[in-house]
């Protein structure tokens, strides 16, 4: 899923962005998978867990960049993390609440995926450009 174009400039920032592709799409392919769900539930909660600790110190992580390089977007940019990381929260919660639902779940890895390639590909595409503005890496 991660695809080179996705790059911003920054190590540290494109580590982590491949490091969350390689987990959503690993998400979506055993929520997909053909085994019994019981046999993918762990991996489900697992991945669950690793998005609720990762998206807080990747979002941290990208939002100081932004504070280091001066970048002009970053209150709209800490918004839309901020509303990702509660949609992330209140499926958790939803979770914990009622129990792991296929359906939902396979809702949920869909709206992931969507929201990392828009994310990635539009959002964090104006930090790179800004960073090239600048001079290049951070």
């Amino acid at each position: 899923m991660w695809k080179e174009h996705y790059r911003v400039g920054s190590d540290l920032i494109d580590s982590q962005h491949q490091e969350l592709f390689t987990r959503v799409a690993n998400f979506i392919r055993v929520v997909q998978g053909d085994e019994s769900w019981e046999e993918r539930l762990s991996e489900v909660q697992s991945t669950l867990e690793f998005m609720e600790d990762y998206v807080v110190i990747h979002f941290a992580d990208e939002e100081e960049l932004q504070r280091q390089i001066g970048y002009p977007g970053l209150e709209k940019h800490a918004a839309i993390h901020a509303a990702f990381r509660e949609e992330i929260l209140k499926f958790a919660e939803r979770v914990a609440a009622e129990g792991f639902d296929e359906e939902k779940v396979q809702e949920f890895g869909a709206r992931v995926m969507t929201w990392l390639i828009m994310h990635v590909g539009k959002e964090d595409q104006k930090i790179g450009a800004f960073i090239r503005s600048q001079g290049g890496q951070p």
